[in-house]
């Protein structure tokens, strides 16, 4: 039995913790919108089991698995102590090993596998990059900068190396997808995480920095713990005695990431850093309690009518007289844009290191 096909079984025991109580179906965000059973969090556990014992998979099994986002409120809420989004991609990867999966779960795997990104794009990935002097064959420190920056979100990318590589930190020479996609949505990665990983090592280096959410999460959870993985305002919070930036004259939300809060951890550096530089004001749902932007899972890419609708109920929690949505997630920033906010709407969108270059100003 190979790896994939191993990582492929669900675990029989983690279904039975499920106690089948309900709880999830309060806070799933593709439940609150779309109201079948079969999408909200115990109904897919169920299905999970069910496919386990026989369960034809048809393109009802195949909507209500992969309409989740993997959000990670379910289980953060589980009086049991269920994980539903790790029972989810299990039970992807056992539908994908056999070759049924959607459209997008397919799309996913021919672009990375073809380009190295999640786009199919076939440009240079570093094309943002206007000093190619940057490049080193050491480092102690490289930024990560993940798929949807290199191509979408290029100004970002730079300000976020501009900054970044005044503390030494380099980039990888030929950075590829970092494998969130294809896992989220039931594909192998190991292919690109094996090239990823060769790079850091020939660079020797010991900590890998990422401004992307989905970034974050798989270097930690899917790589080997061969260095350590800090997101981008877990180095800005521990730099703001250098960086010094100024205040600004601005009040500000701030959109928990699913896959920095929840699944990291991670909420004070990036209130640490707003906090530093102007006014933050809470949304009505923060921290743990965040909702999903309803990016995240393969969502946006299989059913965007969903996505949209969970980013547009998103935007219902912003708080009255804001200048700015910051998060520290570029598809957390797409999907609200998308949703509504953002440029020429009453509230823009930016992410965490727009805010910061506000405030430093060149080097």
């Amino acid at each position: 039995m190979t790896q994939d096909q191993q990582e492929a079984k669900i675990d029989q025991r983690a279904l039975e913790v499920c106690v089948r109580c309900g709880t999830c179906r309060s806070v799933c965000p593709a439940f609150e919108v779309l109201g079948w059973e079969s999408k909200n969090t115990r109904g897919r556990v169920m299905v999970a089991k069910a496919l386990g014992e026989g369960l034809a998979p048809d393109a009802s099994v195949l909507d209500s698995l992969n309409t989740c986002t993997t959000c990670g409120i379910c289980a953060a809420k589980c009086p049991a102590g269920a994980n539903p989004p790790a029972i989810v991609q299990a039970a992807r990867r056992g539908l994908v090993s056999q070759g049924i999966m959607t459209e997008a779960q397919a799309g996913f795997r021919t672009k990375v596998a073809g380009s190295g990104n999640t786009f199919g794009e076939v440009g240079e990935r570093l094309a943002w990059l206007s000093d190619a002097g940057a490049i080193k064959e050491k480092a102690e420190a490289v930024y990560f900068v993940g798929c949807l920056d290199s191509y979408r979100y290029p100004v970002v990318a730079a300000k976020t190396f501009d900054i970044l590589r005044r503390f030494g930190v380099a980039l990888l020479p030929d950075e590829k997808c970092c494998g969130s996609p294809l896992i989220r949505t039931g594909s192998s990665a190991l292919k690109v995480i094996d090239e990823n990983l060769r790079q850091i090592r020939e660079m020797k280096a010991k900590t890998v920095v990422t401004g992307c959410a989905g970034c974050l999460s798989t270097l930690k959870s899917s790589y080997p713990p061969e260095f350590e993985v800090v997101s981008v305002p877990e180095f800005l919070a521990e730099r703001l005695s250098v960086l010094r930036p100024r205040r600004l004259d601005l009040t500000v939300t701030y959109h928990d990431p699913c896959h920095l809060g929840r699944h990291a951890g991670i909420f004070d550096p990036p209130r640490e850093v707003i906090k530093a530089i102007c006014r933050l004001v809470e949304m009505k749902r923060s921290r743990e309690d965040a909702r999903c932007c309803g990016g995240g899972g393969g969502v946006r890419a299989g059913y965007p009518e969903l996505s949209l609708e969970i980013a547009k109920r998103r935007l219902q929690d912003v708080p009255a007289g804001v200048d700015a949505i910051v998060s520290c997630c570029p598809l957390c920033i797409r999907n609200l844009s998308d949703a509504g906010a953002g440029v020429g709407a009453e509230v823009e969108v930016i992410d965490l290191v727009d805010l910061v270059a506000r405030a430093i100003g060149p080097p």
